[in-house]
């Protein structure tokens, strides 16, 4: 399956924060979502960098109790790693473990389309192997 059709499936809402919003802020949308990262943008629009739960977990030791007042900025990702719509499920499910990730952001060119997570495409591949195996017993019934 191409990541076109998977992103097609999901709700569609893409969740971003501003680089400047503190850790407080980013860990409320996380809460209330029930997700595990965001897209982190400019004051353009521009992304330029993932905001993770691992973020929160990894900045405890350094930064303790003030955590929460800390920018996004200083603890997001910046070295953004993509996928293109047209990747398949499989190629970006090795690239993710590869490159030991969980959160991709989807493009269609320059265009943002979706952000997924290695639970979603986990998802998808048991879904396809459930499909296969129902084919198969459909198949040796006839």
């Amino acid at each position: 399956m191409k990541l076109a059709a998977l992103v097609q499936g999901k709700d569609g809402e893409i969740h971003k924060i501003r680089a400047d919003a503190c850790v407080a802020e980013a860990a409320t949308v996380l809460t209330e979502h029930h997700i595990g990262a965001l897209l982190v943008e400019d004051e353009n629009g521009e992304i330029v960098g993932i905001f993770s739960e691992r973020d929160i977990v990894r900045s405890m030791e350094p930064y303790g109790a003030d955590l929460h007042d800390v920018a996004v900025s200083e603890l997001m990702t910046r070295d953004i790693i993509q996928c293109s719509a047209s990747d398949t499920v499989n190629e970006v499910l090795a690239m993710m473990n590869d490159r030991h990730i969980r959160h991709l952001p989807v493009f269609d060119g320059d265009d943002l389309v979706g952000f997924i997570s290695i639970r979603d495409l986990v998802r998808c591949r048991i879904n396809e192997i459930q499909a296969e195996a129902e084919a198969m017993r459909q198949y040796i019934a006839s």
